[in-house]
């Protein structure tokens, strides 16, 4: 027996197709050849650590220079204060870690065959304070 209401004429079973746009393919081309490369060394088990690693400080980034912008208006002094971010609850990111600062800082032509498979220059340590 037939479940739901009844069809009118002209009705049809599939819904329509709507086409990506040529941009958004081209985004989803992108993505996906970055995440093969970044994952070309790494179990697939590792590569949740990074992946989710990265959209999280994407997503604290987002709301620390959200904050930053309007303290940079009120009180330039206050805007670099950890204390005015984690009072809102807003996680402290600091210079070298905020997304803006890596995004400017992204190799942008691939790597030679003699440099690291990495897509980015390795990390300095730490010095001391």
């Amino acid at each position: 027996m037939a479940r739901g209401r009844p069809r009118k004429s002209g009705e049809t079973t599939t819904p329509a197709q709507n086409p990506a746009p040529e941009g958004q393919l081209a985004l989803e081309r992108d993505l996906f050849a970055a995440a093969d490369k970044l994952r070309k060394n790494l179990e697939p088990s590792d590569y949740k650590h990074v992946v989710l690693g990265l959209i999280f400080l994407r997503h604290i980034s987002l709301a620390f220079e959200a904050r930053h912008e309007t303290l940079l208006r009120e009180d330039p002094a206050a805007a670099e204060d950890r204390d005015e971010y984690i009072g809102e609850n807003i996680f402290w990111v600091p210079k070298q870690a905020r997304w803006s600062h890596l995004e400017a800082n992204v190799p942008h032509s691939p790597p030679s065959a003699s440099s690291s498979t990495m897509p980015w220059p390795p990390l300095r340590p730490r010095t001391p304070r």
